[in-house]
């Protein structure tokens, strides 16, 4: 799923913007699907190496990386926020197991990696209202695409659980 997202990212959303503000940033994906109760220290270095190459393939020096490894980092402590971690440790969180508590924690978790992200990017709030036009749109835009990649993954399952 790394690799895809991370093509996907460079290659087709980042090329995708709405009026000029919003562009997804679906590689975020990676990190709210990691296993529930996961290693603080393993999401934030999977965070930081996502980040990473992200910034390489985009030529942007670090912003993906610093918002990504906050995103790792918090993820835990979201995670507790929006679910009982002891019921579902060890489990991929998705819509087919947690409904509606996974879309609230995709969307928080997105929001906090746009905040970050495009805060760090604009390095100022001079103009604080195109700075929250940008947040928004691209976290609407973002947050669309998870729950797609959702649907899709739920529709695989099911097509398979028809044929067994």
């Amino acid at each position: 799923m790394f690799a895809i997202l991370v093509l996907l990212q460079v290659l087709v959303f980042n090329e995708i913007s709405f009026l000029n503000y919003g562009v997804p940033f679906a590689y975020i994906y990676f990190i709210i699907k990691l296993p529930i109760g996961c290693n603080r220290n393993l999401t934030t270095l999977l965070g930081f190496i996502l980040g990473f190459v992200i910034d390489i393939f985009c030529n942007t020096p670090g912003i993906n990386a610093a918002a990504t490894t906050l995103a790792g980092f918090i993820c835990h402590s979201v995670q507790n926020l929006f679910f009982m971690t002891d019921d579902y440790n060890e489990q991929t969180p998705g819509i087919r197991t947690l409904r509606g508590a996974f879309m609230k924690y995709a969307i928080f978790m997105t929001l906090i990696h746009h905040i970050i992200l495009i805060s760090v990017e604009s390095f100022s709030y001079f103009n604080i209202k195109l700075v929250l036009l940008r947040i928004l749109l691209s976290a609407v835009l973002t947050s669309i695409l998870i729950f797609a990649f959702e649907g899709l993954s739920l529709n695989k399952k099911s097509s398979w659980q028809k044929i067994a």
